[in-house]
């Protein structure tokens, strides 16, 4: 493989792990508060709908990210009201919403496709070279030479970090999903808590989401998230609810997606359903990997509270 190709390869892997990372940190936040929320998929899907329909309309890229985060914390509240506060099953609810998601933005989008609207041009993140780090060979373009909101996807590992590892509120929020009768009892409110997680967790997936549609692709087709939420889960597993560990994660899951396209690029004689399937099959591996992985998850993960 010639040296542009593996440029190539390299500035895609980056360009498809920054939606996983973005949804994997505000995922492993809702983690640790002892939420699980498979409504991921869902919310990446809204989001990327509502900054490319916004981002048309409004011919600014900024307002479509906010429109994007917005979509986000929606279905994020809807799926709060439904687990937290009605205590609902996490996974019927998640699923439920990805269902949702996958419809509404469907039939919006045929709208959209069918007004005068859609002949205007679409605004986007495009790629922004740093200064003397780009010209650098091989990891200038690679790393160097990506889109403002992938330069800010580690402004976000770093806060979610320090957050987690060196705040009093990450601290309550970890004993709400280690201990939440003991943080209750602490005075820390746990549904409050929890639903603020949420809120959180649904504007990193709306990002994701917008990443996805006004800032990789300039683009969007129903169901384009294509599972990337439900990796994004993995992700978070494979990096033992660990914000590092989710980088190296979604890294990793971004070379499976970005060798798909690769060895259909070279015509590679493998049949195209393997190659698609690709990026699927290294999630099923990593996981089954590391089963042991699942101890590191919050004891009370997935489990409604109720206060005594």
């Amino acid at each position: 493989m010639r040296l542009n190709d593996l440029i190539g390869l390299g500035s895609t892997a980056v360009g498809m792990a920054v939606p996983l990372l973005y949804a994997s940190l505000g995922e492993i936040v809702v983690e640790k508060s002892g939420v699980i929320n498979v409504g991921i998929e869902g919310m990446m899907l809204s989001g990327a709908f509502a900054g490319y329909a916004v981002s048309q309309i409004t011919q600014n890229a900024c307002i479509g990210l906010a429109a994007a985060i917005a979509a986000g914390i929606m279905f994020a509240l809807v799926f709060a009201l439904l687990t937290v506060v009605f205590r609902a099953n996490q996974v019927v609810v998640g699923t439920a919403v990805n269902i949702l998601a996958l419809g509404l933005t469907g039939v919006l989008y045929a709208a959209l496709a069918n007004s005068p609207i859609s002949q205007k041009h679409v605004p986007s993140f495009g790629a922004m070279p740093i200064p003397l780090l780009s010209h650098m060979p091989f990891f200038g373009r690679v790393l160097f030479s990506q889109d403002a909101l992938t330069y800010s996807s580690i402004a976000a590992l770093i806060l979610v970090t320090v957050f987690l590892g060196r705040t009093v509120t990450g601290l309550r929020l970890r004993a709400c999903g280690e201990y939440p009768d003991a943080a209750d009892a602490a005075g820390v409110n746990v549904n409050l808590v929890r639903t603020a997680a949420l809120v959180f967790g649904g504007a990193m997936a709306g990002i994701a989401g917008a990443h996805m549609s006004i800032a990789y692709t300039v683009s969007f087709v129903q169901g384009m998230t294509n599972g990337n939420g439900f990796i994004a889960l993995a992700v978070v597993i494979v990096g033992r609810w660990k914000p590092a560990g989710a980088l190296i994660a979604a890294l990793l899951f971004g070379l499976a997606n970005a060798l798909q396209f690769d060895l259909q690029a070279i015509g590679a004689h493998v049949p195209y359903q393997l190659v698609l399937a690709l990026p699927y099959i290294a999630t099923l591996g990593a996981l089954s990997m590391n089963i042991k992985r699942f101890a590191a998850a919050p004891t009370m993960l997935g489990a409604a509270y109720e206060r005594s």
